[in-house]
């Protein structure tokens, strides 16, 4: 059953399937009133890294700009999986952008204050392991001093930082916004405290969302770091304990919970790391909605999708997306997905 109902056209919107395949138009606004007592939803709470650093190839002197991907190892922060392009800047469409110049092992790049060293290729020109010279404190303050967020062609203006955190950004630990965090305000929030509804968040390094290349698009999303509070853990277990539904913000957020799950409605506290794709054949142990931006048809985030609904409901979703003009992107509309 479709219920057209006319978006709201002065602001975002919210496109909603429920768990019988109705699906409804609305103001977002309208997330505050959807969920019932005893829900929870979990948010991903991370800030957003100055990911992105023009620099040089020191043996060529030709330009490059890097925009690190997810850490190389838990252990290490100063070591990155960072796509490499060459000169130019968001301002170009990903797939127009050139190549970097020719890397190999151990060459240096300069990227502002920060010196990283080409610890080796993984197996595609843009895709390298580096590693950044000198400590935590340095490295967090260049990329402070120099580095940007990570942008596309779709928004050409540069972007500040403080634009791409959502109201709940805490510590900088995603490399991409977590951008299903954007539907979310303080009225809201305060909506569903008043109604009973529980909220909690966890941290995970959202990595990047495309590269213009599709082969090495088809990698994404790599393993990503993440951390859960144990009072976020506890609220999974009593939410699952009185009957209430897990709803996730975001694709993130229910990687996160998923690669944590040790049981049909537990999860383990503490950090962790997401590893490989969640698709159509992943059977979800704990999530059982998800609020998320407008993904197509072959992305990654959309593979995720259909863990939660079956391709002839998502495609009715795509279909009337593009028929009312809702926004993609990460500053776009919204969906709403029961499962």
């Amino acid at each position: 059953m479709i219920v057209a109902d006319s978006p709201d056209p002065g602001g975002a919107r919210l496109l909603a399937a429920d768990a019988g395949g109705r699906i409804r138009h609305l103001p977002r606004q309208a997330l505050g009133l959807l969920f019932r007592p005893d829900d929870l939803v979990i948010a991903n709470d991370a800030a957003t890294l100055p990911a992105s650093l023009q620099g040089r190839h020191e043996a060529s002197g030709a330009p490059v700009e890097i925009r690190l991907a997810a850490w190389l190892s838990p252990d290490d922060p100063l070591r990155f999986v960072a796509v490499a392009f060459g000169g130019g800047d968001h301002r170009i469409r990903t797939e127009d952008r050139p190549l970097p110049p020719p890397l190999v092992t151990g060459d240096r790049l300069t990227l502002g204050p920060l010196t990283a060293v080409v610890e080796g290729l993984l197996d595609h020109p843009r895709l390298l392991a580096l590693r950044f010279e000198g400590d935590c404190e340095g490295l967090f303050a260049g990329l402070a001093r120099h580095g940007l967020p990570i942008q596309y062609a779709h928004v050409p203006e540069t972007l500040a930082l403080w634009d791409v955190w959502t109201v709940i950004a805490a510590e900088p630990f995603a490399f991409e916004a977590p951008s299903a965090g954007f539907a979310l305000d303080w009225r809201t929030i305060d909506t569903w405290r008043t109604l009973g509804v529980r909220f909690a968040t966890l941290t995970h390094a959202a990595g990047i969302s495309s590269t213009g290349d599709p082969l090495l698009d088809r990698r994404f999303p790599l393993d990503e770091r993440y951390r859960i509070p144990a009072a976020t853990a506890a609220a999974v277990a009593r939410t699952q304990d009185t009957g209430g539904r897990i709803i996730a913000v975001g694709t993130s957020v229910v990687r996160a919970l998923e690669a944590a799950a040790v049981g049909i409605g537990h999860i383990s506290a503490g950090p962790g790391v997401a590893r490989g794709r969640i698709g159509p054949d992943t059977p979800l142990r704990i999530v059982d909605a998800i609020v998320t931006g407008v993904h197509q048809p072959g992305e990654s985030h959309f593979e995720l999708l259909r863990a939660f609904a079956d391709d002839v409901l998502l495609h009715r979703l795509s279909l009337m997306a593009e028929a009312w003009n809702y926004r993609t992107h990460e500053f776009g509309d919204s969906m709403l997905i029961e499962r």
